[in-house]
C-alpha cells in the first residue's frame, strides 16, 4: 500500500483538490483535515511512485502548492503530515515512535494515557488489548490497527458529480462584465480539474452572476443574469475557453453591480484524448481553426464571420448560402462538384443586359465563345421553373463574362442577363 496525505493551503480549494486526485486513483477520501489517496494499484500506469507524486503535486496555476506526506498506511501518512505542519521532524522509528496526539482516535485519551506512561503508538500497542478496550473503547484499538496495517482501511471514497456547478463570491462588486473575468478564471480552473476527473470535454457552459440590487432607477431587476458559451469540439484545455469567455464578457453588460458568479456545465462529451500522431501535418503549431473562428465570432458577432454552405442545386445562385461560421468550420458536408467553366465570381443579383438587335451588350457587344449550357430546374418552387441557356462571352471592356439567356414561354422575346465574371 502507498498513501499520499495532502493538506490544502486554502479551504476553497478542498473540492478542487479532490477532483484533481481522482485522475490518479478512485481511492480518494477526506479524513479529518487532510485529503488521502491510495495509489498502489495505479502507480505503475504513471511510471512509478516518484513520477506519480510529481504529476500529482505539479498542478501549475490551477491549485496552490500544499504540504504533503507519504507512508504505507493512511493514518501514518496523516500523522507525518501533521508533524510537517508543526515544523517538527519525523522520528526515526515510524510508526512506534509517533506521539499519541497524532492519532485522532487517541486525542481525547492522551491525558490519561500519559499519566500511566503511554506516550507513543508503540507504547499503546504494548498495553493489554482487553484492558484498553474496557477502558477506552474499541475504536481506539481499531484506529491503531488501521495505522499499523493490521486491518484494511475503509473510507467513504469521494467521486466527482455528474455535472459541474460551482458558485463563488466576487472579491469586490463588479460594475462591468469584464470585471468578472478574474473570478471566471478561477472557476474555469476548477472546471478543468472536474473534466479531467470525469474524462470529459465541455461543449457548452453557462456563466450566471447575481445582481446586488433589486431595483435601479425605479425599475425592477432580475435576481440573476446569464451568458451561455459554446464550442464546436469538446474542450478540456482552458486556454481557448478563457479567451472565449473573455471575448463574450467584453461584449456583455451588467444591469447592476454583481456580487457572485456561478459557472455550470450545460453539455459535455467523452474526452478522446490528445493526438499522438508523429506526422507534422497532424501536429500543426498555433491556434486551431475552429478556436480562431469561435473567438472571432464572439468579438464580431455570429453574423460577422460567415462561411459558405454547399447545396445540391443546378442554379448557380442556389448552389451555396452564407451561414455563421461558428459550428460549420470543419466542412462536414461533401463538396458539390462544380463545372470547370463556372466563373470565379458571381454577382449578388443577375443584371439585365441591353440588347442591340439580337446581340446582348455589356461595355459593347458580347461575343459568345463557349458551347451552350442548358439549365432547367426549380419547377417545384413558386414562380415557375428556371429555363436558361448559359454562355461564356467576351466583352471588349470587361473581358470574359458569364451570361445566360432566359427562355420565355410562348412567343415572347428572350432576355439576357450577366451573372458572373472571370478573374
Amino acid at each position: 500500500m502507498y498513501w499520499i496525505a495532502l493538506w490544502p493551503s486554502h479551504d476553497e480549494e478542498r473540492t478542487a483538490w479532490g477532483w484533481h486526485a481522482l485522475q490518479f486513483t478512485p481511492r480518494v477520501a477526506w479524513v479529518d483535515e487532510a485529503l488521502l489517496l491510495e495509489v498502489a494499484a495505479s502507480e505503475r500506469l504513471w511510471g512509478g511512485r516518484k513520477r506519480l507524486l510529481r504529476r500529482f503535486l505539479d498542478t501549475g496555476e490551477l491549485l496552490a502548492s500544499s504540504p504533503w506526506a507519504t507512508a504505507e498506511t493512511s493514518l501514518v501518512a496523516l500523522a507525518l503530515l501533521r508533524l510537517k505542519q508543526r515544523g517538527e521532524p519525523a522520528p526515526a522509528q515510524v510508526p512506534d515512535a509517533l506521539a499519541l496526539e497524532l492519532l485522532t482516535a487517541a486525542r481525547e485519551h492522551v491525558g490519561i494515557l500519559e499519566r500511566i506512561g503511554c506516550r507513543t503508538w508503540g507504547d499503546l500497542r504494548r498495553l493489554p488489548r482487553a484492558g484498553v478496550v474496557r477502558r477506552f473503547g474499541a475504536p481506539l484499538l481499531e484506529a491503531l490497527d488501521h495505522a499499523c496495517g493490521d486491518r484494511p482501511e475503509r473510507y467513504a471514497w469521494i467521486s466527482a458529480p455528474e455535472s459541474f456547478d460551482v458558485r463563488m463570491e466576487l472579491a469586490a462588486l463588479a460594475t462591468s462584465a469584464p470585471e468578472l473575468m478574474w473570478t471566471a478564471q478561477r472557476l474555469l480552473s476548477q472546471l478543468q480539474l472536474w473534466l479531467r476527473a470525469r474524462h470529459r470535454g465541455v461543449l457548452a457552459l453557462e456563466l450566471e452572476w447575481t445582481l446586488d440590487l433589486r431595483r435601479l432607477n425605479g425599475k425592477a431587476l432580475p435576481a440573476n443574469e446569464r451568458l451561455q458559451i459554446r464550442t464546436a469540439q469538446p474542450a478540456q484545455d482552458m486556454v481557448h475557453l478563457r479567451r472565449l469567455v473573455s471575448e463574450h464578457l467584453s461584449r456583455a453588460t451588467l444591469s447592476a453591480p454583481a456580487n457572485h458568479l456561478r459557472l455550470r456545465s450545460l453539455e459535455t462529451a467523452p474526452w478522446p484524448g490528445l493526438s499522438t500522431s508523429l506526422l507534422p501535418e497532424d501536429n500543426k503549431p498555433g491556434e486551431k481553426l475552429h478556436e480562431f473562428v469561435e473567438r472571432l465570432s464572439a468579438r464580431l458577432g455570429e453574423h460577422g464571420v460567415l462561411v459558405n454552405r454547399v447545396h445540391s442545386d443546378h442554379r448557380p445562385e442556389r448552389m451555396q448560402s452564407w451561414v455563421p461560421a461558428k459550428g460549420h468550420v470543419e466542412g462536414s458536408e461533401p463538396a458539390h462538384p462544380v463545372d470547370a467553366l463556372y466563373p470565379s465570381w458571381l454577382l449578388p443579383e443577375p443584371v439585365l443586359l441591353e440588347m442591340r438587335g439580337d446581340t446582348p451588350c455589356h461595355g459593347g457587344p458580347l461575343r459568345r465563345l463557349a458551347r451552350l449550357y442548358r439549365v432547367e430546374t426549380g419547377w417545384w418552387e413558386e414562380g415557375g421553373p428556371a429555363c436558361r441557356d448559359y454562355f461564356i462571352a467576351r466583352s471588349e471592356e470587361a473581358g470574359l463574362v458569364w451570361i445566360y439567356r432566359e427562355r420565355p414561354g410562348g412567343n415572347g422575346r428572350a432576355r439576357w442577363y450577366l451573372q458572373g465574371l472571370y478573374a
